[in-house]
Formats: C-alpha cells, sequence, structure tokens
C-alpha cells in the first residue's frame, strides 16, 4: 500500500476532496470578520478580568470584615462571661445582705420583747417598793447571780494576774523553769538548846522514794509466815 500511493505516476493514489478554495477578496474579508470576533472576545475576556478583580476585592472586603465580626463576637462574649459573673456575685451578695438583714430584724424583735419585759419587771418592782413589800425572789435570784458573776470575774482577774507574774518571773535570767515537784531544802530542829528555826540540809537531804510504777500489779504482795517456836 505505501508503494501505491508513493507511486507518482499512479492517479489513483489521489483522491479529490470536492468544493472550491476561496478567492482572496473572500480570504480577506473571512480574515476580517475573524479579526472582529477575536476584538470581540478580547473584550469580552478583559469585561470578565475587570468583573473578577471587582468580585476578589469585594470578596477580601468581605473576608476582612468577617475576621473583624469574629474579633468583635469574642470580645462581646468575654464581655458577657464577666458581666454575668458580676451578676452571680452580686446576687450572692444581696442574698448574703438580705439574711444578715432577716438575723438583725428578728434580733431587734427579740431585744424589744426583752425590753418591754424589763420595763414591766421594774413597775412591778417599783410597785412593791413603794407598797413597803419585799422584791420578788426573782430579783433576788438574779442579784445574788450578779454578785456570784462579779466574784468569778474578781478571781478570774487574780487568777490572770498572777500567772503573769509567775510567767515575768519565770522569763527572768537567773529563774530555772521545771515542772518538778518542789522538795523541803530545810528543816526544823526539834533540840530544846536550838532555836525553832529552819536549817539547810546541806548535802545530806533525806531521800524520797519514787512512786510505785504500775508494773507492780503483775507481782503478788509477799505474806508473813507464822514462826513456830
Amino acid at each position: 500500500m505505501e508503494k501505491i500511493f508513493a507511486d507518482p505516476v499512479n492517479e489513483s493514489r489521489t483522491r479529490d476532496l470536492g468544493g472550491k478554495d476561496p478567492s482572496p477578496p473572500e480570504l480577506l474579508k473571512k480574515i476580517k470578520q475573524l479579526e472582529v470576533e477575536l476584538v470581540q472576545k478580547e473584550e469580552k475576556l478583559l469585561e470578565t478580568d475587570l468583573l473578577y478583580n471587582h468580585v476578589s476585592r469585594l470578596t477580601d472586603r468581605i473576608h476582612a470584615t468577617a475576621e473583624d465580626g469574629k474579633q468583635d463576637t469574642l470580645l462581646l462574649a468575654k464581655r458577657t462571661i464577666e458581666l454575668q459573673k458580676k451578676i452571680k456575685d452580686r446576687t450572692q451578695k444581696m442574698r448574703a445582705l438580705v439574711a444578715e438583714l432577716s438575723m438583725k430584724q428578728a434580733l431587734a424583735i427579740k431585744l424589744q420583747q426583752e425590753m418591754r419585759d424589763k420595763e414591766q419587771f421594774l413597775m412591778t418592782v417599783s410597785s412593791r417598793i413603794d407598797q413597803g413589800l419585799p422584791p420578788p425572789k426573782e430579783t433576788e435570784k438574779e442579784w445574788l447571780k450578779i454578785l456570784r458573776n462579779e466574784k468569778m470575774q474578781k478571781e478570774a482577774a487574780e487568777a490572770r494576774a498572777k500567772q503573769a507574774a509567775e510567767e515575768e518571773q519565770a522569763a527572768a535570767p537567773s529563774c530555772v523553769r521545771t515542772t518538778a515537784e518542789r522538795r523541803p531544802t530545810a528543816y526544823i530542829p526539834d533540840n530544846e538548846y536550838s532555836l525553832p528555826l529552819p536549817r539547810p540540809y546541806g548535802a545530806l537531804a533525806p531521800f524520797k522514794p519514787s512512786e510505785s510504777s504500775s508494773n507492780t500489779r503483775y507481782f503478788r504482795k509477799s505474806t508473813a509466815k507464822p514462826i513456830e517456836i
């Protein structure tokens, strides 16, 4: 087949497609028409490019606005949380104040009732004194209670003063602080030729035996056997 189509003498190797070639004026007309269409396509492409740029700018602006909106939303959310926390704290404080006010009102009512009772009691005592009668037994008990409280307060004050003096004395540098039981360091002679004045024991102080420990309960006490003669 290659030889057939490559042979220039063979007339059947070519096939006429038919039709005719356009003339030069037709070609020029066709070229002008294509140029016009190309210009129209370029104009349309330019318009599309301008529209694309405009849409891109609008899109960028919308994105920037959205980002700003996110920041504003975040700040607004934080502010809302802070305000809610403050409202909660204020509510708790208000409830505490209301509870304290209720307690104060109850205490005021109680004190007013006590004041009325005291006034009534004072009027009763005054009327009995005016009539030459002794005061009620409740008054005597109250008076004894007051005296007892004053005595207890006086004893407590004396005990505190004594304790403060002992602590001050113990804080002195020459004082030796100890918890041991005090032992006598002197004795009074019973000799008729000497004066009854205390004398120090010196180095021959009497021996004080220690207390028996709790272990002695495990030992049996010895019993003395009778002596047989």
